[in-house]
């Protein structure tokens, strides 16, 4: 049984603006640049097909972008004259993933990611949209021209389909004509961070500014996400001279889970209103990126209870990796807030399998490698961020075999509940009427990955990925009928769409 723990209503809300979301077709590309499957209607066969009623042996028929029928394989028919059918075997057929925590990068740091390489990683790994943060791209998207800069950075330049995070700092948030300007244009709703960014165009707000955030986002319907860190004075009495900033240790005192549950304390001063009855009703607040399963989930769960209108995500570096692991001096493992002991990863899969994380995302955060600082191996200098887009669906997998993962919560973490926090009506499910975004893996097949495995995102060597064996293969990646990769080829051209929403 679903575990899902917003409230019914906001769930609603949520997914009702959908409806009003359109997408800016790249120009006109003829469909055999855009596909390596030319046909327009065909069929997917597999007897593991994960629909939202269940495992199904049967087949699923497309033509054109969308999904036209989802069939048992007793009431299947059998295809039309010229309808081509691709019979997966025992592969898995699921929908494609929707990752809402993405950074890319583009514009203006292209050289850390950028579309192209970005969405090309996606497409490897069955992810067929994501959702764009505000930052670190540069400028920051915290305004309608901004948000134009990245959209025509977008443009022709992805291979999967993306949408766009607005950013909530302090030079918005108190002109709501500004944010509503930015709504307008077509952010799928907003982002803010609670602690310093990194950034110098993003800096960090307070409960005042997301107050004021809520109560905009409330007329659009539309969710803000937050970077939910305090700083407190906790780690002010290291002397940073005499301690090893080689050792991940000495990193993990400067961010201790306290400053995650100040954090979330400060927001549930403001998220009652988004109660129904309250001054935000309609809006939704989404904690991004949850490290610590303690006090900072109690907090979160009891908020759930109290009717706050309220999720919360975890990715999967937290999930597959703890801190008593990690090597001194290899800082591809640095990212905020930390990857903290083992006790709390059990935690964290307790609770992602009780339904109280409600998703999961890549938090994919990349830089160039000098900024990563390999060689000096110093974590409290080096630039933070867990990069590996490309392989959240075998990692997630791979780690959550021994808590009894199954491909229906997969689904559920990757896709639906990712969907609906966007507004992704026609996403996040394979059903009749939805657009045809399908990854087809093998939960079975095991690869390392080594230099010699094919990665796609620009920097493979700062991931903290790269040297594990994982199972779950990815096969074949569809986005809007489009079969965009398959096998280690990608289409010839990107032909991904942008995700905009208007009221």
């Amino acid at each position: 049984m679903e575990h899902l723990q917003w409230r019914i209503p906001a769930m609603i809300l949520l997914a009702s603006f959908a409806a009003y979301l359109y997408v800016k077709e790249p120009s006109k590309v003829p469909r055999d640049d855009c596909s390596l499957l030319p046909d327009h209607h065909y069929w997917i066969k597999s007897k593991r097909i994960v629909t939202p009623d269940g495992i199904i042996c049967g087949a699923v028929g497309v033509k054109g972008k969308f999904i036209t029928s989802v069939v048992t394989e007793n009431d299947w028919r059998g295809a039309s004259k010229g309808e081509q059918v691709i019979d997966y075997g025992e592969a898995v057929v699921m929908p494609g993933l929707v990752d809402v925590h993405a950074h890319l990068d583009d514009p203006g740091r292209a050289d850390w990611e950028g579309f192209p390489s970005g969405t090309k990683a996606a497409a490897a790994g069955g992810i067929t949209t994501l959702i764009d943060m505000p930052l670190n791209s540069d400028p920051s998207t915290t305004s309608t021209e901004t948000l134009e800069l990245k959209i025509k950075a977008a443009e022709k330049n992805i291979y999967v389909d993306v949408g766009f995070w607005g950013g909530l700092v302090p030079g918005n948030a108190f002109n709501s004509s500004t944010l509503e300007a930015l709504l307008e244009a077509g952010v799928l709703g907003l982002k803010s961070f609670m602690c310093p960014s990194g950034i110098d165009d993003f800096p960090m707000t307070n409960a005042d500014h997301i107050k004021e955030g809520l109560s905009v986002l409330a007329k659009y319907r539309r969710p803000l996400l937050v970077h939910a860190e305090l700083q407190l004075d906790s780690g002010s009495h290291l002397d940073l001279n005499t301690e090893d900033a080689r050792s991940y240790s000495t990193y993990l005192k400067t961010r201790p889970p306290a400053w995650e549950e100040a954090a979330i304390r400060e927001l549930l001063t403001v998220t009652k209103d988004t109660r129904i009855g309250g001054s935000a009703e309609g809006a939704h607040l989404h904690i991004v990126h949850l490290s610590d399963a303690s006090s900072s989930l109690d907090l979160i769960k009891e908020a759930k209870v109290n009717g706050d209108s309220l999720s919360v995500e975890t990715c999967p570096h937290y999930l597959a990796f703890t801190a008593e692991e990690i090597q001194d001096g290899d800082t591809r493992f640095k990212c905020a807030p930390p990857i903290r002991d083992a006790p709390n990863r059990e935690k964290l899969w307790e609770a992602l399998m009780d339904g109280h994380i409600d998703m999961l995302s890549s938090d994919h955060s990349p830089t160039v490698p000098e900024l990563k600082l390999l060689g000096e191996g110093n974590f409290l200098r080096a630039w933070g961020g867990i990069s590996g887009l490309q392989f959240v669906l075998p990692v997630t997998w791979s780690y959550g075999k021994k808590y009894g993962v199954t491909l229906e919560q997969l689904a559920l973490w990757w896709s639906e509940r990712p969907a609906k926090i966007a507004g992704l009506k026609l996403k996040g499910a394979i059903a009749s009427g939805n657009l045809a975004d399908i990854v087809v893996w093998d939960p079975s097949a095991e690869f390392d990955l080594s230099d010699e495995y094919p990665v796609y995102i620009k920097h493979p060597s700062i991931s903290a990925y790269m040297g594990k064996r994982l199972a779950g293969k990815v096969f074949a990646t569809f986005v809007g009928g489009n079969l965009v990769y398959k096998e280690g080829k990608h289409a010839p051209t990107a032909c991904g769409v942008q995700i905009l929403a208007k009221r």
